[in-house]
């Protein structure tokens, strides 16, 4: 019993699967073999019927043999149609064996999926006050004494590992920005992609080749932003921006727009900015911009990091990497979605009910 409403329940999804199918939007991988077959079964009908046909009239030519009474009209009309109810699901079945056989397809399929992770643009400065020094025992693997930027830059690239230990499945974004902001690479599943566009900006030639020296911060807030918007998820659940950045920016107006009309989108549309700011030897408040920066920061609902050595730094993006669960929505399109499988489970189905009908119930075995 279980097994027949399980059966009866699978068949209402095929149902289902088939009717939210667009008719018009599938293709057909074998569409000349189903042809063949339609015309070979249409062929075999046709065979059949006059194999048949002429049985029947080399029968009536025959001499008459013995003759027996006929049966009751009234017994022999009534629900002499039940025997033929096994036909129907087989024959329903036909249409659906075809089209399964051209192996249809849609080409463009679309979902809504859930993942663990978030949206998340990497923004590291490579001004030229990036070039002031910053001792790193780990991180720096170009010189331990070297400037600040390639310590950032490998910040930004342990936290991209992290993520993709964890097996997140986050979206990343990475910017670039002096005082000019951009895109290398736009958001982006593939970590690896990341974390090569990390490596090669941590070149030190493409370094010293890096246009737009002076550093304003409030460009790549924008260029992040103007990413999300791109994308048409900046109103979306899920969105967070780190920025790598001494904090040497004591830019206030921007275009004649202040701090806090930049990150109004930020805050409005709740995509927290985390502010890694790497100055060594420098903690909160001695830099002039500290103050203003954690202000705004903290109405984005993000937080602001005074970074001063390693192991701040080290802390921060290990908070960082605590502080970026959830989950993301996402729209996936896959080209070339098979479709045979709805159609061939639903020819299946009614094969097997017919079948059953047939050899398993006497009704259907004999005569009316």
């Amino acid at each position: 019993m279980n097994g027949l409403q399980s059966a009866i329940g699978r068949l209402g999804e095929v149902i289902a699967a088939i009717g939210a199918l667009s008719a018009g939007g599938l293709q057909f991988w074998q569409r000349d073999t189903a042809r063949l077959v339609l015309l070979a079964l249409v062929g075999l009908t046709l065979l059949l019927l006059i194999v048949r046909t002429t049985r029947l009239h080399l029968r009536a030519t025959r001499p008459a043999g013995l003759v027996l009474p006929a049966l009751t009209a009234a017994a022999s009309a009534r629900g002499s149609w039940i025997r033929h109810l096994p036909l129907m699901p087989f024959v329903a079945g036909l249409p659906l064996f075809l089209i399964a056989l051209a192996d249809p397809f849609s080409p463009l399929v679309s979902e809504e999926t859930e993942f663990q992770g978030r949206r998340i643009s990497l923004m590291i400065d490579a001004s030229t006050s990036m070039t002031t020094t910053f001792k790193s025992e780990t991180l720096n693997t170009v010189s331990k004494t070297g400037p600040a930027f390639f310590t950032t830059v490998a910040a930004a690239e342990r936290f991209v590992q992290l993520r993709q230990k964890a097996r997140y499945r986050d979206l990343l974004a990475l910017v670039e920005f002096g005082d000019q902001a951009y895109v290398i690479t736009p958001f982006t599943s593939d970590y690896d992609n990341v974390l090569l566009s990390i490596a090669l900006i941590r070149d030190p030639v493409e370094f010293s080749k890096f246009p737009n020296r002076g550093t304003v911060i409030s460009r790549a807030l924008e260029q992040s932003l103007a990413l999300f918007k791109a994308f048409n998820v900046l109103e979306a659940s899920g969105n967070l921006m780190i920025i790598f950045t001494d904090g040497e920016d004591t830019t206030v107006l921007l275009e004649g727009r202040k701090l806090d009309q930049i990150l109004a989108s930020a805050v409005e549309n709740k995509v927290p900015l985390y502010f890694v700011r790497t100055n060594y030897q420098k903690g909160l408040g001695e830099l002039i911009p500290d103050r203003a920066w954690k202000t705004a920061v903290e109405r984005t609902g993000g937080r602001f990091y005074a970074v001063s050595d390693e192991a701040s730094l080290l802390a921060a993006i290990h908070d960082i990497d605590r502080q970026a669960n959830g989950t993301i929505h996402i729209r996936q399109y896959a080209s070339q979605q098979p479709r045979y499988e709805v159609f061939a489970l639903a020819a299946m189905v009614l094969w097997t009910l017919a079948a059953t009908l047939k050899l398993g119930l006497p009704l259907f075995q004999q005569l009316p």
